[in-house]
C-alpha cells in the first residue's frame, strides 16, 4: 500500500489544499494530512482547531486522514511509513520556496517529494490572502468551506 503525506500549516484549509490533497489521493493508496506548527508564522487558528476543520474538509474522501505533525516532518514521514511527500505549487515562487524542504526532507528521510500542480482556477487561493480578504470583511466563502469560514471569522472576532 502506498501512502503519501501531504504537510501544510492549512491555517486555514482552502478550496486549494483540498484540492491537492483529492488529487493526491488518485496517485496513492492513502494520503495523510500532516497539519504542522510553523514556527516562521502565527496561526489564527490553533492547531486543535486546524485539525478539526481538515478532518471537516475530508470527512466524505476514503483513504484521506489528517493528523499532527509533532516535530520534524522527516521524523513523522518515517514515523507513518510514507513513500512520498505531497506539495501543490501555484507558480514558480512556491517551487523556489519548496525545493530546498523537498532537498531537506529527501536528506533526513529519503523520502521523495512529489509535487501537484494547483489547479489554475484555484492558484489565487493562499491561507494568507483568506485572512486578509477576512479581516477587512471581505467575501471568502469561494475560497474555504463554510465550516472554515466561519471559523475565520470568529476567531478574527476574538482577536478585535
Amino acid at each position: 500500500m502506498s501512502l503519501a503525506v501531504c504537510p501544510g500549516s492549512f491555517d486555514p484549509v482552502t478550496l486549494g489544499h483540498v484540492d491537492v490533497v483529492r488529487r493526491a489521493r488518485t496517485m496513492f493508496d492513502e494520503v495523510v494530512v500532516a497539519v504542522a506548527r510553523n514556527s516562521a508564522k502565527s496561526p489564527l487558528l490553533d492547531v486543535e482547531r486546524r485539525v478539526a476543520l481538515a478532518r471537516g474538509a475530508f470527512a466524505d474522501d476514503a483513504g484521506i486522514r489528517v493528523a499532527v505533525v509533532p516535530g520534524l516532518l522527516a521524523d513523522f514521514v518515517r514515523d507513518v511509513g510514507a513513500s512520498a511527500v505531497v506539495k501543490g505549487l501555484r507558480g514558480g515562487a512556491d517551487f523556489d520556496g519548496e525545493l530546498p524542504m523537498a532537498l531537506m526532507n529527501r536528506h533526513l528521510s529519503g523520502v521523495e517529494t512529489v509535487f501537484v500542480v494547483g489547479d489554475p482556477a484555484l492558484a489565487h487561493i493562499a491561507s494568507s490572502l483568506v485572512k486578509d480578504v477576512a479581516r477587512h470583511g471581505g467575501p471568502v466563502g469561494d475560497l474555504v468551506g463554510s465550516e472554515v469560514e466561519a471559523a475565520v471569522r470568529e476567531a478574527l472576532a476574538a482577536r478585535g
